[in-house]
């Protein structure tokens, strides 16, 4: 996988929340299963190893079509406490949409905004007919997101 051009999916969101907890949502096991994947989908099995070299992985289900199911996990390539996530995510198992397994790289930076809001960049590389939904699924998470910070 070549990251040397430009990331198909470059999307920033600003939470009016600090962070430390908006990093933390990324990073608690609990958490991150709240707010993960889309709409109607269900996230467990979660285990994190949050340290370069280490992995965050899950598996996700759709209650609404049971015959579909994921199992994610991302090789942590490197890691800033409070600041950068960047992996590669590895996507495996019966995907919604008739989509294939694929891995994309997945760099996360949190940075501080005034009023005590977070900034959130996220870059990644993937086949580019993955960009859209990749877009549209990260508006879903941002959105559940928000709902995790109580925002």
């Amino acid at each position: 996988m070549t990251t040397t051009t430009a990331p198909q999916v470059a999307l920033t969101r600003v939470f009016n929340a600090p962070r430390a907890l908006v990093y933390r949502a990324f990073t608690d096991p609990e958490q991150l299963a709240s707010f993960w994947g889309p709409h109607g989908n269900k996230i467990d099995q979660v285990e994190m190893d949050i340290r370069p070299a280490g992995r965050i992985s899950w598996h996700e289900t759709f209650p609404a079509d049971p015959e579909i199911w994921t199992n994610g996990w991302i090789d942590l390539t490197e890691v800033v406490d409070g600041e950068v996530l960047d992996g590669i995510m590895h996507i495996t198992g019966h995907l919604p949409g008739n989509f294939q397994p694929f891995e994309t790289r997945m760099r996360l930076e949190f940075h501080d905004e005034p009023e005590g809001q977070t900034r959130i960049e996220v870059s990644q590389w993937l086949p580019e007919h993955l960009a859209a939904p990749t877009i549209n699924g990260w508006g879903e998470q941002f959105e559940k997101l928000g709902t995790t910070l109580g925002l």
